[in-house]
């Protein structure tokens, strides 16, 4: 008997291990198909960002301000009303045939959204929320004019889980909204630019009183961008080339009132 025990002792023991090997089989495995997703799902955003990102198409319709934008679903049709709540709600950014910018790409579950001309929400200073003085009357450090955004949101929703993407396929979902067929400025700008606005296009040069989508459509989209508070006022420059070669835009609104080249 206390043979037969030692068998039965050693064989429970061989089934153990063969079951935590089993079990340790059957984790890892689980573990390479969850990586194997992951990083289908990353080579997919890497593939997106980089075919994407910078990329300047057209607005085939108006796209407002605000923090949403405008919604897409996985056929490229636009919802309509909720464009034109946007629109009613926070304004205008965007004309149809002006260019834009993809200026970010944020990838989510069921949604990839991405953000042109730097977004349609004005980004405020920390030090604009600062206000001093004595007892209860206080007074605001910054008391510049607002700025307003000319920027707004495209976001592509899908069923379910956002699949697999090649650029064409997302260029073609977002094809009703935005065009990225390559067309002219002149053809672009014909109907409404003044002469010679639309000469300074064509020689790919930038003047004092052209607007931000004439600059992108003269010059494309700066390398480097910077905001700073001047007399009060809030202006940005658009920045090309790198020294000792560099062209300073600076913008007042949406409007150029300095052009500097280095």
């Amino acid at each position: 008997m206390r043979g037969v025990h030692a068998w039965i002792t050693v064989e429970g023991v061989a089934g153990f291990r063969l079951s935590r090997l089993a079990g340790v089989c059957v984790t890892l495995a689980l573990a390479s198909s969850v990586f194997a997703k992951n990083q289908s799902q990353n080579d997919t955003h890497i593939v997106l960002i980089r075919g994407l990102l910078r990329e300047i198409a057209v607005s085939k319709v108006p796209l407002p301000r605000g923090s949403k934008g405008v919604r897409v679903d996985s056929q490229g049709k636009l919802d309509k009303a909720d464009a034109d709540s946007q629109l009613s709600a926070n304004g205008l950014a965007i004309k149809p045939g002006m260019p834009v910018e993809i200026s970010k790409i944020t990838f989510r579950a069921k949604e990839i959204v991405f953000e042109l001309n730097g977004g349609g929400k004005k980004k405020s200073k920390w030090y604009e929320h600062l206000e001093v003085g004595v007892g209860a009357t206080t007074t605001p450090i910054a008391q510049a004019p607002p700025v307003l955004a000319y920027g707004s949101w495209i976001t592509l929703v899908f069923p379910g889980k956002v699949p697999k993407l090649s650029v064409d396929q997302v260029k073609q979902a977002l094809g009703n909204v935005i065009d990225f067929t390559r067309r002219s400025p002149t053809e672009l700008y014909a109907p409404e630019v003044p002469a010679k606005f639309k000469e300074a296009i064509k020689n790919h040069q930038v003047i004092a009183g052209m607007d931000r989508d004439a600059v992108l459509s003269s010059k494309g989209p700066p390398d480097r961008k910077v905001r700073e508070v001047r007399d009060g006022v809030e202006q940005e420059d658009w920045i090309y080339g790198s020294p000792p070669h560099v062209l300073f835009v600076t913008f007042d609104g949406d409007s150029v009132v300095q052009v500097h080249q280095y």
